[in-house]
């Protein structure tokens, strides 16, 4: 079927502004970063001369009432919570932000696939697309059980570095797909393979943000200022343990849906193709950290460890087993 080129160009734009809407997002989440300590510090010496005020001898009755509705809350602030700081506020502009520019992102995916009347992943560009949009995609739903909104900007700079190298180097005009993909299993696999690298993005981040807190605290001089403005490592932990376990199945499930596939395509189940192989090395280190975590009960350095090793592999699979060597998974690089 013939591409629509208007669509297709309305793609691009979406893709173009979402990149330059996640970049307006960092900034927010940096100012937040770099100013939120110094927001909530001054804003708890506040409160603790409100409420020594309150209790001196020379209190007054208003200053009892200011200090009872800090305590309570009152109707704009809620009980216990001290006011919002403006790089608080800051921060929340920059998740809304965020999910500003998921929603041209994922406009930009489903306009390409309604230019080229197919799925949306039939060429590096496109996978890189729909990976990136999985990766901000589970980490907004992150910031709704951990409290990690100022970690925002480390997960959105590989985002948009990756955005960024799609929508330049990797950039291919919208076409119907190549012979090879034009399958079914195009839908079922590469869809499972590009949203749980997605959803690894998140798992790396922490993990690598992990090993630079814990060597903090072992000493102290290394990362003085930057680490001291992250979550504890219990948080980082936790964040990279929950979605590994959720990417984890479905990175199994596309591996095997790859096998099904190339037996339908090329006779066999397993080639050792290179993209097999290092999928399948991917595979391996992620069971290990999971395993460890489940049995050796490594929960500190070592499985961070594990984790950014097995990221980085699914990064070198994403890029240079597919622009680099030759093998039967070359179709799927630019165009």
């Amino acid at each position: 079927m013939p591409v629509n080129e208007t669509l297709s160009q309305y793609s691009d734009w979406s893709y173009t502004t979402a990149v330059a809407i996640y970049v307006l997002a960092m900034v927010f989440f940096l100012v937040e970063q770099s100013f939120g300590r110094k927001g909530r510090q001054a804003a708890e010496r506040t409160r603790t001369r409100e409420l020594v005020g309150a209790g001196g001898p020379t209190a007054t009755a208003d200053t009892a009432t200011a200090t009872a509705d800090t305590a309570t809350g009152t109707a704009d602030t809620p009980a216990g919570r001290a006011p919002r700081t403006k790089a608080e506020r800051i921060g929340r502009m920059g998740v809304a932000l965020t999910v500003l520019g998921v929603l041209l992102h994922a406009a930009a995916l489903v306009l390409r696939g309604l230019a080229t009347s197919r799925v949306p992943w039939g060429n590096m560009y496109e996978y890189v697309m729909i990976t990136c949009l999985v990766a901000v995609i589970a980490w907004l739903v992150v910031l709704r059980k951990a409290p990690a909104r100022h970690l925002s900007m480390f997960v959105l700079l590989p985002v948009v570095i990756l955005m960024f190298i799609g929508g330049t180097w990797l950039y291919a005009v919208a076409a119907p797909l190549q012979p090879a993909l034009q399958s079914y299993w195009l839908v079922i696999h590469v869809s499972a393979a590009a949203a749980s690298s997605g959803v690894f993005l998140v798992p790396g981040v922490a993990s690598i943000l992990y090993l630079i807190k814990s060597r903090n605290e072992k000493r102290p001089e290394k990362f003085a200022r930057f680490a001291g403005k992250l979550p504890s490592l219990e948080v980082l932990d936790r964040i990279a343990y929950r979605t590994t376990v959720f990417a984890f199945p479905v990175f199994t499930f596309g591996v095997l849906c790859g096998a099904v596939w190339a037996e339908a395509a090329w006779g066999r189940f397993w080639g050792w193709d290179p993209k097999e192989t290092v999928a399948f090395v991917a595979w391996i280190i992620y069971a290990a950290y999971l395993h460890s975590r489940a049995t050796a009960g490594w929960r500190g350095n070592r499985a961070a460890i594990i984790n950014v090793v097995g990221f980085a592999a699914t990064v070198f699979n994403l890029f240079f087993v597919n622009l680099v060597t030759t093998g039967l998974h070359s179709y799927a690089g630019v165009g």
